[in-house]
């Protein structure tokens, strides 16, 4: 039965992160990038303004956390261990050129998630609680007339949560910290369980309060220790740089362990690996702006232009420009495993170890408290605020089964599902660029 669930999910596979879904989603940015006229490029500034320079301002309108709790959270989903280990598994496999192909991927998204989260506020709607709910699901059942697609969007999130944000988060965690320190994985699994509970039995405002705090420091420990490395390597920065430009047009030939890559290797795996790391146009950001306080669905939407440039421009570029100028990208490490190398090699004085390691677990804490209200909110949209508390409790108990597990057939199931998420959302986004295009005049022009 499981070889046979494995067979499919590899055919499904595919096609779920294969070329089809690589052109459907990059295509969708480009298209929105022309009809917003760049809006990530033209209000990349008044984004940041927007974030950094209203962290302690009151928010008004309706919702339950703050614009930045919200990005926060949103943050703490997609800044994981895709930063860590896919950037490196996209340089192993794409050679340098891919980290090129990933900044495309991320300017691209950075108008995806911009798009996704305004159609998001626009369409939300306070469940039986109180709570404001908001995503695909929503768009699709209110604004496009498509229940049915909805249903099928919130049960492949609240499924695909217990995957890529919960088990293989815990897991992840629970080998680094036995390889590393000896932890038994049960250990790791209680713990990080007890942790996780404090936070999300507490819903949507408790969680907000955790990652507004816990983001910055994470961010900042890891983009830290990685600023470090390249002043330390300045001199090797231009070479790196050659390096991923020469490889995104021409291909990397093989040296050392790295057996080489084409331009098309380097492209795929790129952009592939970029997407899943700021999930632009999953559909997974919106829920949690959807509960934003904002007076105007634009206004939130700027939050999405930021969160992307943090994840792919900033902590992905920081990642892969540390494995190439201290040289281990040719060593034949892949993942986590060569991320943590370039750290290590890097740093002077063990730091390198003491900085991954600590981001690691930061890292997969932030993911599951993240995903923890994906997943709520699709199990919510299907069968109402009642079930919220009971989802939490199993949320629990996975992260327990999680770490003391082997993962692999979950890890490429939810892989399957995350990607599957997208095709209903681009839908929704898609049919609904009309509202899009009259909120996004109807808010710069009041800004003029």
């Amino acid at each position: 039965m499981l070889d046979t669930i494995a067979a499919a999910n590899t055919w499904l596979i595919g096609y779920v992160w294969g070329a089809p879904m690589i052109v459907l989603l990059m295509g969708t940015g480009v298209l929105l990038t022309v009809l917003t006229g760049a809006v990530q490029f033209r209000y990349l500034g008044f984004a940041m303004k927007e974030v950094l320079g209203k962290l302690t301002q009151k928010s008004t309108g309706e919702g339950d956390v703050t614009p930045f709790q919200a990005v926060a959270t949103a943050l703490a989903s997609t800044v994981g261990t895709g930063n860590i280990a896919g950037v490196a598994t996209a340089l192993t496999l794409g050679g340098p050129g891919a980290l090129f192909w990933l900044w495309i991927s991320g300017l691209l998204g950075m108008c995806t998630k911009f798009a996704e989260i305004v159609i998001a506020l626009h369409y939300r709607e306070p469940d039986s609680t109180g709570t404001m709910r908001g995503g695909a699901m929503y768009t699709l059942s209110k604004g496009l007339g498509l229940p049915w697609l909805g249903t099928i969007f919130a049960l492949l999130t609240s499924l695909a949560a217990f995957g890529i944000g919960n088990m293989v988060q815990a897991n992840s965690l629970a080998d680094s910290l036995q390889s590393s320190f000896g932890v038994a994985p049960a250990v790791t699994g209680i713990v990080l369980a007890a942790l996780t509970a404090a936070v999300i039995l507490g819903g949507i405002k408790r969680i907000g309060e955790v990652t507004q705090v816990l983001v910055p420091f994470m961010s900042i420990l890891y983009l830290g220790g990685g600023l470090v490395i390249l002043l330390i390597h300045f001199a090797d920065i231009p070479g790196a740089v050659a390096l991923v430009f020469a490889g995104a047009f021409n291909g990397t030939a093989a040296t050392g362990g790295f057996a080489g890559a084409t331009v098309i290797l380097a492209l795929r795996f790129g952009i592939a690996r970029g997407l899943f790391s700021n999930e632009a146009g999953l559909g997974s950001a919106p829920m949690v702006h959807a509960a934003a306080k904002t007076d105007h669905p634009v206004r939130q939407g700027l939050y999405g232009i930021f969160e992307v440039f943090v994840d792919t421009v900033l902590v992905c570029t920081i990642t892969g420009l540390a494995i190439l100028v201290t040289g281990v990208w040719t060593s034949g490490m892949d993942g986590a495993a060569l991320s943590g190398e370039a750290f290590r090699q890097g740093l002077p004085g063990g730091f390198g170890n003491i900085i991954v390691t600590a981001s690691i677990l930061l890292f997969a804490f932030s993911t599951v408290i993240g995903w923890s209200y994906y997943g709520e909110t699709g199990i919510v949209y299907l069968f109402g605020a009642k079930v919220a508390l009971p989802y939490r409790i199993v949320w629990l108990v996975f992260i327990y089964l999680g770490a003391t597990g082997s993962l692999q057939l979950i890890w490429s199931v939810s892989d399957t599902l995350n990607g599957l998420m997208a095709i209903p959302n681009l839908v929704s986004v898609l049919f609904s660029i009309p509202i899009l295009m009259k909120l996004t005049k109807e808010f710069f022009g009041k800004q003029r």
